[in-house]
């Protein structure tokens, strides 16, 4: 008889879907998915964030020696790196600064490309980058010794700026950009809107030196601003300044150096508070 073969078909599996992005962008989305996840990432943004407190309480102690009348340095970001650097194992602690800072660029650089940002979360992912990689770079220029003053700087930036017309009008559009992210921190401070930036449980006195730090930050900002508009408006590049000249400003008013001492606490409060971001920062 003859033998019947019985032929068994087995159901064809269906290729995967394909993917809308290249091969190239979704390994790339791999990797800074994993870089996200690390603990060196993780540990890094820590440091940053711990350096970027440091930067702001030792800015808030030049404030109230400027207040005092015992200023030793520029009450900037510059003056704060230099003081810094002054101190037991300064140049280490610089160093130690400068690359935490570069991670918080490198972190809202991820965040800005792959963190699915609403489109002001991305403005302000690009505007921290800027800021972060600024201060890194003056704290390895301060270490290095290759930084000279940088209220000095801006003067000389804007002269060449106001010998032109195009120019006075970009000192104009800058400072009324500062005064806008100076208002922005307010609104931060009196909506809590910086609590984006956190997770987990947070204490309410955590919650109440950010908005005393961003209030501060804030009024330093608008003034900053002012004095740049004000400096283009007046023909006179020695009114635009940083926030060393911003807080002068201020210590010339009437009871300037009250007013001086209280921002001064205002800074150093969010100075602190940046050592609670460390612990809760959203990655």
């Amino acid at each position: 008889m003859p033998v019947s073969t019985a032929t068994s078909t087995k159901p064809i599996a269906k290729p995967p879907p394909r993917s809308p992005h290249k091969p190239g962008h979704r390994g790339r989305v791999t990797t800074a998915q994993e870089a996200r996840q690390s603990r060196t990432y993780d540990a890094a943004i820590t440091v940053g964030l711990i350096g970027y407190g440091v930067v702001h309480l030792l800015i808030a102690w030049l404030a109230l020696q400027l207040a005092l009348g015992k200023a030793s340095h520029e009450a900037s970001q510059q003056g704060a790196l230099e003081e810094l650097a002054g101190k037991p194992l300064g140049g280490v602690l610089l160093w130690a600064v400068a690359i935490g800072l570069f991670a918080l660029v490198i972190w809202q650089a991820l965040l800005l490309f792959f963190g699915r940002l609403k489109p002001s979360r991305m403005v302000s992912a690009a505007g921290r980058s800027l800021v972060y990689l600024g201060l890194g770079v003056l704290a390895i220029k301060v270490a290095t010794g290759s930084g000279g003053s940088s209220t000095g700087e801006q003067k000389t930036i804007s002269a060449r700026l106001m010998e032109h017309g195009a120019g006075r009008a970009l000192i104009v559009v800058i400072g009324g950009a500062i005064v806008a992210i100076g208002i922005y921190h307010v609104y931060k401070a009196i909506t809590t809107k910086f609590t984006e930036d956190l997770v987990g449980g947070v204490s309410d006195l955590t919650i109440l030196l950010g908005r005393i730090g961003y209030a501060a930050k804030g009024v330093a900002f608008i003034v900053v601003g002012a004095l740049f508009g004000w400096a283009a408006i007046d023909y006179d590049p020695e009114k635009a300044g940083g926030l060393d000249a911003a807080l002068r400003t201020i210590k010339d008013q009437p009871f300037g150096s009250v007013l001086l001492t209280v921002l001064a606490i205002g800074i150093a409060a969010f100075g602190v508070y940046a050592f609670a971001w460390s612990r809760n920062a959203r990655h």
